[in-house]
C-alpha cells in the first residue's frame, strides 16, 4: 500500500502479509461503500499515518515553497537561468524590483496578503500545478492565489481540506502571462527575457480568488491537476483571505483609472470623505491599483472635519501607522491597510484623511467623479498631515487619488452599491453627499428593523457591465474603469464583511451598442460569482434616458428588453415571458432566478406620461442623470428588508 502525502508517494515499512491484508480490506470496504473515500477525514487533521503508532497524527503536507519546480525570473544578463514557459522565456528581475515586487515582499492584493517568493533570480520560484497537496492555514471567505499560465489560459479544479475533516472543491482560471487581459492583472511588467535577449513586451501576473466554506479553518489545499502537454498553471503564492472580519465599510470609492496627477512634489493631500456607518476604531485603505511603479507615503493621519468645513480639522489629526511604521512604500498594483486605530467615527460625519507624498508623483490611481472638493498643500511643503488648520492647503482636488476605503470596527457588515455614474452621484450637488447610496446609508443608520449595514459606493462614472472603458494598464485620460465583471473581486467581494451587493448598471453598455442579452448575461455572471461567496444579490432596472444625445429609440428598446428580463430574474418572476417576448434576450440556458430581489429604479424615475424619459422633476437637466430629487427618490424607494439575508427580510 502506498500513501500519498503532500504530493509525495511513501511506502510504509509493513510486512508483506500485513500489507496484502490491509490492501484487500480497503478494497472490499471501498467496493461496499463507494462514498467512504469522500467521507474520510483529511489526514493532517484527523487520520493516523499508516504504519505509525496508534494516536500519532500524520505529518502535515509541505508548504507551497517545498514544491517549487519551475524558475520564472531571470536577470537580463543571464536569461538561460530561467525557463518559465518551456521555450526559454522568463520574467525580468529588475522589472519586478522596479515595480516594488522584491523577494519576500508581502503584497496585499484584493485584501489577501500574498508573499512574493523569497528566492533570487535564477532559482525555483513557482510550482506547476499537478495535484500537489499544500499546507495552508486560516479562516476566511476566499482562497487567493498568485498565478499565471503558460501556453494559453488554463482552467482547473482543486480541493480545500478543512481542520474538521470536511472539504470543498473550487475551480479557477489562470490567464496566460503574455496574452491574458490587462484589466484583471495584479501587475504588468514591461519586458520579457528571451534566449535571444530582452524583448519589450508586457508580462502579466494575476491574483485570483475562489470561495471557501465560511467559518471553517483551512488545513490544506490540493492544487489543480496538470492541464496536459503544452500548457501549465504556475502558482507563486497562496493565502486565505479573511475579508475584513470584524470591520464594516464606512466609506469607499472604486479606482476608475490611472491618470496624470500634479505633479506632486513633497506635498500632502487632505482628502475629504463622509462616512455612513460609524464605530470605535478605524482603519483606512490605500491602493496603487493599475500602477507600474511603487508609490511612497511618508505619513498619514485621520481627523474629523471642523465645523467650518474645508481643510480645517476639528482637533489635532491622529497619525496612522502601517505595520507599526508611519510611512509605507506601496508596490505596483497593491493595497495597504493602516493599523487599527482607537478613533471614534460617528456615523454620518465628514473625515479628513491626509497623506504625505515625499517624492514626486506624476500619475495616480484615481476615482475621478468625487462630487467633493479635497485639498493639497503647496509643492515642497512636506508633511502637513498633523496640521489642525487648513492654511497649508491652498490647492484643491476634485477626485480621490489613492484612498479607496475607510473601515470602522464592529457593525453588522457592508452593502456594496455596484454601478455607473448615477450611483457615483453625477448630477447631484457637489459637496452635499446626495448620491442615492448616501441616502440609503442614512436610512439604514436611522432604523432598527434590519441590520444597520454600512454602505460602500462602488459606482464609477461611464462604467459598463461587460466591456472595459479604461484598458487596465498605463496612464490614460479615461477613468471609466474596467468592467463590472472585471472589477468585481476588488470592488465588491474584497470589501469588508460584505453581505449584499446592489447592481445598478447597464445603460452605458446599451448606449455603446451591446445587445441586451449580453448585458443580462454579464449581470447574471456577477450574481453567480457573488452567490458563490454567500452574498445576497439585488439587481436594479435601468432608468430611461430619452433626450440624451445617443439615447435613441433602439437603445430604449434594448433597455426595455433588459428591464423585462431583470424583473423576471427573481424566484417569483415570469422568466418565460421575458425570454419569449423579446428576441434581444435569448440566453435561456442560464439559471432563471439570478437575483434575490429586484429594485425597480426604472419605475421610480420614469415619467408616467412618457416612460422613455426621466420625470422632469427628477432630471438633472441632461436627461440621463437624475438630480438631487431623483437620487433621493431612488434611495428612499429601497425596501430595506430586501438588503438583509435570512429571516431579516421577512
Amino acid at each position: 500500500m502506498r500513501v500519498r502525502l503532500g504530493g509525495t508517494l511513501r511506502t510504509p515499512a509493513l510486512r508483506p502479509s500485513l500489507t496484502l491484508a490491509l490492501t484487500l480490506a480497503l478494497a472490499l470496504a471501498l467496493a461496499l461503500v463507494p462514498s467512504l473515500a469522500l467521507s474520510l477525514p483529511f489526514a493532517p487533521a484527523a487520520a493516523a499515518e499508516a504504519g505509525a503508532p496508534v494516536g500519532q497524527r500524520a505529518p502535515s503536507p509541505p508548504p507551497l515553497t517545498a514544491f517549487f519546480d519551475n524558475t520564472a525570473v531571470s536577470e537580463p544578463s543571464d536569461p538561460g537561468s530561467a525557463d518559465f514557459d518551456g521555450a526559454g522565456n522568463s520574467l525580468s528581475a529588475p522589472d519586478l524590483i522596479a515595480a516594488g515586487w522584491t523577494p519576500g515582499r508581502v503584497l496585499t492584493l484584493d485584501a489577501a496578503r500574498l508573499r512574493w517568493p523569497r528566492t533570487a533570480a535564477g532559482r525555483p520560484d513557482n510550482v506547476r500545478a499537478a495535484g500537489q497537496t499544500v499546507r495552508l492555514r486560516g479562516r476566511g471567505d476566499a482562497l487567493s492565489l498568485l498565478v499565471a499560465a503558460t501556453g494559453g489560459t488554463v482552467t482547473g479544479s482543486g480541493t480545500v481540506h478543512y481542520r474538521d475533516g470536511t472539504r470543498s472543491t473550487y475551480r479557477l482560471t489562470a490567464p496566460d502571462w503574455r496574452t491574458g487581459p490587462l484589466s484583471t492583472k495584479a501587475v504588468a511588467l514591461p519586458h520579457i527575457n528571451t534566449p535571444g535577449g530582452q524583448r519589450a513586451e508586457r508580462a502579466r501576473l494575476y491574483a485570483v480568488s475562489v470561495p471557501l466554506a465560511r467559518g471553517r479553518e483551512v488545513a490544506a489545499v490540493v492544487l489543480p491537476e496538470d492541464p496536459g502537454p503544452g500548457a501549465d498553471l504556475h502558482v507563486f503564492a497562496a493565502a486565505v483571505r479573511d475579508n475584513g472580519a470584524g470591520w464594516t465599510g464606512g466609506w469607499g470609492a472604486s479606482t476608475g483609472g490611472y491618470a496624470k496627477a500634479g505633479p506632486w512634489r513633497d506635498q500632502t493631500l487632505r482628502l475629504v470623505v463622509r462616512t455612513g456607518a460609524g464605530g470605535p476604531r478605524v482603519r483606512v485603505r490605500l491602493a496603487n491599483t493599475f500602477a507600474s511603479a511603487p508609490v511612497s507615503f511618508g505619513a498619514a493621519s485621520v481627523a474629523l472635519q471642523g465645523g467650518g468645513g474645508g481643510a480645517d480639522a476639528a482637533r489635532k489629526p491622529v497619525p496612522l501607522t502601517f505595520d507599526g511604521r508611519r510611512g509605507i512604500r506601496l508596490p505596483a498594483g497593491a493595497q495597504a491597510y493602516s493599523d487599527p486605530l482607537p478613533f471614534t467615527v460617528p456615523a454620518g460625519r465628514t473625515l479628513l484623511v491626509s497623506v504625505h507624498l515625499p517624492g514626486t508623483v506624476t500619475a495616480a490611481p484615481v476615482h475621478r467623479e468625487s462630487r467633493q472638493v479635497s485639498y493639497v498643500s503647496t509643492p515642497g511643503s512636506g508633511d502637513r498631515t498633523g496640521d489642525i488648520g487648513g492654511a497649508a492647503y491652498p490647492g484643491t482636488l476634485t477626485g480621490w487619488p489613492f484612498l479607496t476605503g475607510v473601515e470602522v470596527a464592529g457593525g453588522p457588515g457592508t452593502v456594496v452599491a455596484l454601478g455607473d455614474s448615477i450611483t457615483d452621484g453625477q448630477g447631484s450637488t457637489a459637496g452635499a453627499d446626495r448620491r442615492w447610496p448616501d441616502v440609503l446609508a442614512r436610512r439604514l443608520q436611522a432604523q432598527h428593523r434590519v441590520p444597520r449595514y454600512g454602505v460602500v459606493n462602488s459606482g464609477i462614472a461611464a462604467n459598463r457591465v461587460v466591456t472595459d472603458r479604461y484598458p487596465g494598464d498605463g496612464v490614460s485620460a479615461d477613468t471609466g474603469g474596467v468592467s463590472a465583471e472585471h472589477r468585481l473581486d476588488r470592488d465588491v467581494l474584497a470589501q469588508p464583511s460584505v453581505r449584499t451587493v446592489v447592481v445598478f448598471e447597464g445603460i452605458n453598455d446599451l448606449r455603446a451598442g451591446t445587445p441586451a442579452h449580453e448585458v443580462l448575461a454579464g449581470l447574471r455572471a456577477v450574481a453567480r460569482r457573488a452567490h458563490e461567496r454567500g452574498l445576497r444579490v439585488v439587481a436594479a432596472t435601468v432608468a430611461p434616458c430619452e433626450g440624451f444625445a445617443d439615447c435613441t429609440a433602439a437603445v430604449d428598446a434594448r433597455r426595455t428588453a433588459l428591464n423585462t428580463a431583470i424583473r423576471s430574474q427573481v424566484p417569483h418572476g415570469t422568466g418565460a415571458d421575458a425570454v419569449h417576448n423579446s428576441d434581444a434576450i435569448r440566453d435561456s440556458a442560464l439559471p432563471l432566478h439570478a437575483f434575490d430581489a429586484v429594485l425597480d429604479f426604472d419605475a421610480v424615475l420614469r415619467d408616467p406620461a412618457h416612460p422613455q424619459r426621466l420625470l422632469p422633476a427628477y432630471d438633472s437637466g441632461d436627461h440621463l442623470h437624475p438630480g438631487d430629487a431623483g437620487l433621493r427618490a431612488l434611495g428612499k424607494s429601497v425596501n430595506l428588508r430586501t438588503l438583509a439575508p435570512g429571516p431579516d427580510r421577512h
